[in-house]
């Protein structure tokens, strides 16, 4: 790797990576609590994961400058099997979930996002900045006049400071001048360290105190399976947003393993497992992050603020916070996609919409995604069935059948309709599949069932025009032409 790769990589900008981390940091902190208390752990849980996860991230996972810490719908997961078993076994199904998501990525499940539409993520986005607004509210519906105002003056420092000096990010001026505004007037308003007490201290390795034993396996087994889809499936798609938002790549296999190790580390300091954060990365990306730099000073100083400066972070205002998100929800939402869902084909409205309804409704990001990636799929089954056609001519005592199109599970049954089993006076029969590509096993038993017909009543079939990918599959799985064809065909 040569100096200016690993410079791009790692810190285009250091004073804006640095300063970017910075904003990430503070804004961790509430989150990480909130999740905490979500998961029903103590605070210090979620705030060691978030340290952990983010340093390691930052030197394993697959995307520059995105930020993986604790995460809500990971602590979701985590509630039942906290209550019922323990920290002891949280941190044990948190290394579990290390290890297998180290697996999708030897496997290179990565490869699997490529079959997620561009509508679906569309709908993930959109879904994602409706629930980072929502999570908003209770810090601001019903809090009194000054909550307002504070959140009111948040916003125009935010969107107002740009128009001024580009030089620091906004986010970060808006939470330090709000502190100082609360702290100075003594604003009765809620602050961070009322959410939870912070930790004074570093975080220790100590593994799980849980007995290795194959009923322990039995127990965090599901937790950690359900915490490595949605854990991989949410930073799958906030690496391809950040991707698109800062118009470069990234390596999603090494995301999958990265993230793997993030969370081996987390569940080994006494930590919860985690994965990207969408908001965060936002903050991160709009606040001038694009190296790992970034990832990394956030998930340091953000143990600095906690141990060593607590006191402090501890009266910054949450309406301050609240600020934050709220532009974060807004710069999130993809607004065009209202402007297009006229003009889009019917299908990829739907299929966003549907993304969007399921994830709020559920507050779950993992079932929404899967919902819009099933429905894509059965929209494109459908959409390639209009373009299978068979025409047919006959030339004296033989019919050439043409196909034309994709033979699978969808058009399989429409292919075998297609053909006429009671010309009786036929010499022979040609089915040309010039035009024509099988896809699986139900195409190639469609494809039998006609032959094996055919020849039940006397016609023998030639099959021409096979592409090479089309007569290596008949070659494997076709029978009318294995020994014994006429035994299946019912002779």
């Amino acid at each position: 790797m040569t100096r200016r790769h690993l410079r791009s990589e790692w810190a285009p900008d250091i004073t804006r990576e640095l300063l970017a981390g910075t904003v990430v940091a503070l804004a961790l902190i509430p989150e990480a609590i909130a999740f905490s208390l979500i998961a029903g752990v103590d605070p210090k849980v979620g705030l060691y994961a978030s340290f952990c996860i983010a340093v390691v991230s930052a030197f394993a996972g697959g995307r520059p400058a995105m930020i993986s810490a604790a995460t809500g719908a990971m602590a979701l997961v985590m509630v039942t099997l906290v209550k019922e078993h323990g920290l002891g076994h949280l941190f044990a199904a948190t290394i579990l979930t290390g290890f297998l998501q180290i697996g999708a990525g030897a496997l290179k499940l990565g490869n699997l996002m490529r079959f997620v539409s561009r509508s679906v993520v569309t709908g993930f986005v959109n879904a994602l900045a409706i629930l980072i607004f929502l999570a908003q509210m209770p810090e601001l519906l019903g809090q009194g006049t000054t909550v307002y105002a504070m959140t009111a003056a948040g916003l125009a420092l935010i969107y107002g400071l740009p128009y001024l000096t580009k030089a620091v990010p906004s986010p970060l001026v808006t939470i330090i001048l709000l502190t100082a505004v609360a702290i100075a007037f003594g604003l009765p308003i809620h602050r961070v360290g009322d959410m939870g007490a912070l930790p004074t201290e570093l975080p220790v390795f100590a593994l799980p105190q849980v007995p290795l034993t194959l009923e322990t396996l039995r127990i965090i087994l599901p937790y950690a399976l359900t915490l490595t889809m949605v854990g991989l499936l949410e930073s799958l798609m906030t690496a391809a947003i950040l991707d698109e938002m800062t118009d470069t790549g990234s390596n999603k296999n090494r995301e999958c393993a990265g993230q793997g190790l993030a969370n081996i580390t987390a569940g080994c300091f006494g930590g919860m497992a985690g994965c990207a954060m969408i908001g965060q990365s936002v903050i991160n990306v709009t606040s001038g992050g694009r190296g790992r730099l970034s990832t990394l000073w956030a998930g340091a100083f953000l143990l600095f603020l906690i141990v060593v400066l607590g006191p402090y972070v501890s009266q910054i205002p949450m309406a301050a916070l609240v600020a934050v998100m709220i532009m974060v929800s807004i710069n999130t939402f993809q607004w065009r996609s209202l402007v297009t869902l006229t003009t889009n084909p019917k299908s990829s409205s739907v299929v966003m919409l549907g993304t969007v309804a399921v994830v709020v409704a559920t507050h779950d990001l993992a079932r929404g995604v899967l919902f819009g990636v099933v429905l894509s799929g059965l929209f494109f089954a459908h959409k390639v069935t209009r373009f299978f056609a068979v025409g047919s001519e006959r030339t004296g005592p033989t019919r050439t059948y043409r196909v034309t199109g994709q033979i699978f599970f969808a058009t399989a049954e429409a292919f075998h309709a297609a053909f006429d089993f009671r010309e009786g006076d036929l010499d022979g029969l040609v089915i040309d599949l010039s035009a024509a590509h099988f896809w699986d096993i139900t195409g190639i038993n469609a494809l039998d069932r006609v032959v094996l017909k055919f020849r039940r009543h006397g016609v023998p079939v030639e099959i021409v025009g096979m592409n090479a990918a089309t007569a290596s599959m008949v070659e494997r799985l076709a029978i009318h032409d294995k020994p014994g064809a006429a035994l299946a065909s019912g002779h």
